[in-house]
C-alpha cells in the first residue's frame, strides 16, 4: 500500500490519487531539507495534512494544496503546478498559502486585525485560513525543535494572531489546544500546577457524571433517545484565566467541567431540535435549574455556526453542574467549525456551508462587526501587560519591560550600542532616546562614537540591564576623573610643599558636600573643587592653626562672601571675583565655547587678549585648569547683561526629511532668538542631515528653551551645543 493511502485512508480513490500526486512533488522538492530536530522536512506538511484531514475533515483538494504549497515555498523561482492539472480550487489555495507565508509579524505589528486584513487580501478561498491555522497548530506541537528566540516569537504570534483568528472562525478545538500550548511555554509553573490538579480530581469528576446520569437513564431510554455522555473539562489556560480574573484559587473555579450529551440521530434540523429539547426537559425535571444561565444556541446559532443548549443545574449535594446538549452533527461543528462540512459527501449542507463561507469572508473584511461572544464564556487571551515586544529592522523579536524606551532597546541589543545611542527610528520615523516603545514597533538605533552616558539617562530607562550598564559607565568615568583629580592634587601639594592630612581632607569633603572620597577627587578633576581653596586653608592653618579652623567654619557658613571687582575698561557683563594683579585687563568671550549670559563660566588670563571667558563645560576647560591653574580666575555674571545678544552655535542631527529645516526655523522664531547662519550637509553613512546653526540669544534660559523645543520635534535625532 502507498504511504499516502496509509496516511489518508478516508478518501475515495480520486482523492487519494490527487494527494499521492501532490505528495510526490513535495517529496522531490523537499529532498535534503531537514527541521530543527534533524528529521526530514517532509514531516511538517505530512503532519499539517493529517490535522486538516483527520481533525478538521477537509477534502482531498485541501490536503494536496498543503503539499504543493510547501514544495513551492522552497522553490519560489519555479511554478510547481506548471503543466499539471490539479484543478482551479487547488491552484487558488496554493497561491493563497504562498502569499500568506510571506507575511512577517513586523508587517502586522502583531495586531490580529492587521493580520486578518493581509490574509483576506491574499486569499480568495476561506479554506486557506483554516489550512494556515492547521499549519500553526503543527508548529506549536513541535515547538521544542525550534531555538529559544524563534520559539518565543512563535509563542507570541500564536497568542496575538492565531488564537483570536481560530476563535473568530469557530475552530474551538484548535483554539483550545493553541491556548494550552501557549500557556505551557509562557507560564510553565502555573501550567504544571493546574494540570496536576486536574489529574488529581479526574476521578471525582467521573463520579459526579455517573451520579448525575443515573436517574435519567431510564427516562431517556423510554424516549428512544440514543446518546453518548462525556465530560468537557475546561482547558488549563481557561481555568488560569478565570483564576486571574476572579482572583480565586483553583478550587474557586466552579465550572471546571461540563457534562455533555451528544445525541445520535440523522442530520435533520427539525428532528435534532426536538431531541435536544426533550433531553433538556428530562434534565430540568430531575434537577433544579438556573434559568438565568440558559444559553439557547439551537434556535439562534452563533454567526460561526455554533449550535448547542447550555443549562446549569444543582444536584442533591448542592453542587452546580453545567450541562450541554447537542447532536453529533452539532458537536462535530462545535469542535472543528463549519469547515468540517467539506468532508461530507452526498449530504445536503451546501446552504449552511455557503452561509458560513460568507460569514468568514465578512469577519475577515469587517473584523469589528464579527461575533464578540466567547465560547463557554471564556475571555480571549490578552497580550502580557508587563511586557512589550518589538522588532529589529531585520525582523528579530525582542522582549522588553512595558514602558521601555529607545535607549532601553539599544542596551538590550548590545551594551556598546546603548552607550553610543543618540536616538532611533521607530517605524521609519526619527525619535529621541527617551521615546517610549509599544508592541509591534520596528526600531532602528542611531549611534555616535562621541556619545557618552549622562546621569539623566537613569531617568529615561526602565530595564535593569540598561540601568546597570549606565551606572557602570558613569562609575568608570567618575573613577577616571577621580584618578586625574587625585594626581593633580598630589602634584600641586608637592610643588607647594604642603601636606593634606586626613582631618583636613574630611573637613573639605564636608564643606563641598561630597559623601565619598572618589566623588571628591572626581570633583577636583572636573574643576568643581578649586585646589587654590585648599592651598589657602593650609597656608592659614600653618600660620595660625586655631584661626584657620575658625575661618574654615565661617567659610562653610558664608561660602559666597568674596570681594568682587569690576575690571577697568570692561563692560558690565562680567565681574571678576577675588581678582589679583589683573588690573586694567579687558575680557572677551572665548570662541571655542561661546558663553551665553547665565552659563556657568570661569576666566582664563591670556597673554594678549586679557581674560577669556569660558563655559565650565568647555572642551578646553580641563586642559587649561590642569596646565595653567595660576591663570584661572573666578568670574560671575552681573545682575543683568549690558548687551542683549550672545552668539551660540548648535549642531543638529536630523532625519532626511524635507520639512526639517522649516521646523527648526519655526522653533527658533517662536522664542527671543534669531538665526545668524545656517548650514546643512548630507551624511551618507547614517542617512541623516548634519546641520550647524548659529543663533543670537539674550541668555542661556532662552537658549535652553530653543534647544528643548528643537529636540522634541519628530524628525530631530540629536541637538548639541558647540
Amino acid at each position: 500500500m502507498d504511504l499516502t493511502d496509509e496516511l489518508f485512508p478516508n478518501y475515495d480513490e480520486n482523492g487519494r490519487s490527487l494527494i499521492r500526486k501532490a505528495y510526490g512533488i513535495a517529496e522531490k522538492a523537499l529532498a535534503g531539507q531537514t527541521r530543527g530536530n534533524g528529521k526530514p522536512f517532509i514531516g511538517h506538511p505530512v503532519n499539517v495534512a493529517r490535522i486538516a484531514a483527520d481533525e478538521i475533515g477537509l477534502p482531498a483538494e485541501c490536503i494536496a494544496a498543503v503539499f504543493l504549497h510547501e514544495a513551492q515555498r522552497f522553490h519560489p523561482e519555479t511554478d510547481i503546478l506548471s503543466g499539471l492539472d490539479f484543478g482551479k480550487d487547488v491552484r487558488t489555495m496554493v497561491d493563497g498559502l504562498n502569499k500568506i507565508s510571506t507575511i512577517k509579524p513586523k508587517d502586522t505589528k502583531l495586531e490580529a486585525e492587521n493580520y486578518k486584513k493581509l490574509i483576506v487580501s491574499y486569499s480568495k478561498d476561506p479554506r486557506v485560513t483554516v489550512l494556515k491555522l492547521a499549519d500553526r497548530l503543527e508548529v506549536m506541537r513541535s515547538l521544542d525543535i525550534f531555538p529559544k528566540l524563534s520559539r518565543e516569537r512563535k509563542i507570541l504570534e500564536t497568542l496575538m494572531l492565531y488564537i483570536p483568528l481560530a476563535h473568530q472562525l469557530g475552530l474551538y478545538n484548535m483554539k483550545s489546544e493553541l491556548e494550552d500550548i501557549y500557556f505551557r511555554y509562557a507560564e510553565p509553573e502555573q501550567y504544571r500546577a493546574i494540570t496536576n490538579k486536574l489529574k488529581s480530581t479526574e476521578k471525582d469528576r467521573q463520579a459526579l457524571m455517573t451520579q448525575f446520569i443515573e436517574p435519567l437513564k431510564s427516562k431517556l431510554s423510554d424516549e428512544g433517545i440514543k446518546y453518548k455522555l462525556k465530560i468537557r473539562t475546561k482547558t488549563a489556560y481557561s481555568i488560569w484565566r478565570k483564576m486571574q480574573k476572579q482572583k480565586v484559587p483553583f478550587e474557586g473555579v466552579y465550572d471546571v467541567f461540563a457534562i455533555r450529551f451528544i445525541i445520535d440521530c440523522e442530520p435533520d434540523r427539525e428532528l435534532e431540535h426536538a431531541l435536544c429539547w426533550k433531553v433538556f426537559s428530562r434534565v430540568t425535571e430531575e434537577y433544579e435549574s438556573d434559568t438565568n444561565r440558559l444559553r439557547d444556541w439551537i434556535s439562534n446559532p452563533k454567526p460561526n455556526g455554533y449550535e448547542s443548549l447550555h443549562i446549569t443545574v444543582k444536584n442533591k449535594d448542592n453542587v452546580y453542574l453545567e450541562v450541554q446538549i447537542r447532536t453529533k452533527r452539532m458537536d462535530e461543528m462545535a469542535e472543528n467549525g463549519l469547515a468540517s462540512h467539506w468532508s461530507y459527501k452526498g449530504i445536503k449542507h451546501e446552504a449552511a456551508l455557503d452561509k458560513w463561507l460568507v460569514s468568514v469572508r465578512h469577519i475577515l473584511e469587517h473584523p469589528s462587526s464579527g461575533s464578540t461572544s466567547t465560547y463557554y464564556e471564556d475571555d480571549l487571551p490578552t497580550p502580557p501587560e508587563k511586557e512589550i515586544f518589538v522588532f529589529t529592522p531585520s525582523g528579530e523579536l525582542r522582549k522588553l519591560a512595558a514602558g521601555s524606551t529607545v535607549l532601553d532597546f539599544a542596551f538590550d541589543i548590545h551594551s556598546n550600542l546603548g552607550i553610543k545611542c543618540t536616538g532611533g527610528k521607530v517605524n521609519g520615523k526619527a525619535v529621541p532616546i527617551k521615546e517610549k516603545l509599544k508592541t509591534g514597533d520596528v526600531v532602528e538605533i542611531m549611534s555616535s562614537k562621541n556619545q557618552k552616558p549622562s546621569p539623566d539617562w537613569l531617568n529615561i530607562v526602565v530595564t535593569s540591564k540598561a540601568r546597570t550598564k549606565i551606572r557602570q559607565k558613569l562609575s568608570e568615568a567618575e573613577f577616571q576623573k577621580a584618578a586625574e583629580g587625585k594626581e593633580l592634587l598630589e602634584r600641586r601639594l608637592k610643588n607647594w610643599k604642603l601636606e593634606l592630612c586626613d582631618e583636613d581632607l574630611a573637613a573639605f569633603m564636608k564643606k563641598t558636600q561630597h559623601k565619598t572620597l572618589n566623588a571628591f577627587y572626581a570633583a577636583i578633576g572636573e574643576g568643581a573643587v578649586d585646589i587654590a581653596d585648599i592651598k589657602s586653608y593650609l597656608d592659614r592653618k600653618n600660620a595660625d592653626p586655631a584661626s584657620a579652623s575658625e575661618e574654615q567654619g565661617k567659610a562653610q557658613e558664608r561660602p559666597q562672601q568674596s570681594t568682587t571687582r569690576k575690571q577697568d575698561g570692561a563692560t558690565d557683563d562680567i565681574l571678576i571675583i577675588d581678582a589679583k594683579n589683573v588690573k586694567s585687563l579687558d575680557y572677551k568671550m572665548a570662541k571655542c565655547c561661546n558663553p551665553v549670559f547665565g552659563d556657568d563660566v570661569f576666566g582664563f588670563v591670556s597673554i594678549k587678549d586679557g581674560i577669556k571667558i569660558h563655559r565650565m563645560s568647555c572642551t578646553n576647560a580641563a586642559r587649561l585648569m590642569e596646565k595653567y591653574p595660576y591663570r584661572i580666575q573666578k568670574v560671575k555674571w552681573s545682575d543683568s547683561p549690558s548687551t542683549s545678544s550672545f552668539q551660540v552655535t548648535l549642531k543638529i542631527v536630523a532625519a532626511h526629511e524635507a520639512s526639517v529645516v522649516n521646523e527648526i526655523f519655526d522653533t527658533v522664531n517662536s522664542f527671543k532668538a534669531s538665526v545668524r547662519n545656517f548650514n546643512v550637509s548630507d551624511n551618507d553613512r547614517t542617512g541623516t542631515y548634519d546641520i550647524q546653526v548659529k543663533l543670537s540669544v539674550p541668555n542661556n534660559l532662552e537658549l535652553d528653551k530653543v534647544i528643548s523645543q528643537i529636540r522634541v520635534r519628530k524628525n530631530i535625532i540629536k541637538v548639541t551645543r558647540l
